[in-house]
């Protein structure tokens, strides 16, 4: 079953824990923040994940992200999680790098449902299958 591709990493096999600290410190090494989210509707339209915790602005070791990730693994074990890394660079002031950092066993599945109206104008809705 195809998996859920959002963020950088998407088309590779998951990442594994030790190649998700050494991002982290990537992140970190440059000055961004980190942040992890988490939900149970990965539609790309879902842009209001809810946050664990609040961003780790002062935290400069992979080491303490990742407890915080397994933190929220385990209170979450059925949702997706991901990782943000936020760049408060005067000029930037953007996400810098995001990608999935955990996923349910049962990945999500939607489906793109097309009906046309009067004219030439078509309508799209994806629907959770």
């Amino acid at each position: 079953m195809p998996k859920i591709t959002q963020g950088a990493f998407s088309f590779l096999p998951d990442l594994t824990d030790d190649q998700i600290a050494a991002q982290i410190q990537y992140a970190l090494d440059q000055g961004w923040a980190v942040s992890l989210e988490f939900t149970d509707d990965p539609h790309p339209r879902n842009t209001y994940w809810d946050m664990w915790g609040t961003p780790m602005f002062d935290l400069r070791d992979a080491a303490g992200v990742m407890g915080e990730l397994k933190a929220c693994r385990t209170a979450n074990p059925d949702s997706y999680i991901r990782l943000s890394a936020f760049d408060s660079t005067r000029g930037w002031e953007t996400v810098r790098l995001a990608f999935m950092v955990h996923r349910p066993t049962q990945e999500a599945k939607f489906r793109l449902e097309r009906t046309e109206g009067p004219g030439r104008v078509q309508h799209y809705s994806v629907v959770r299958a």
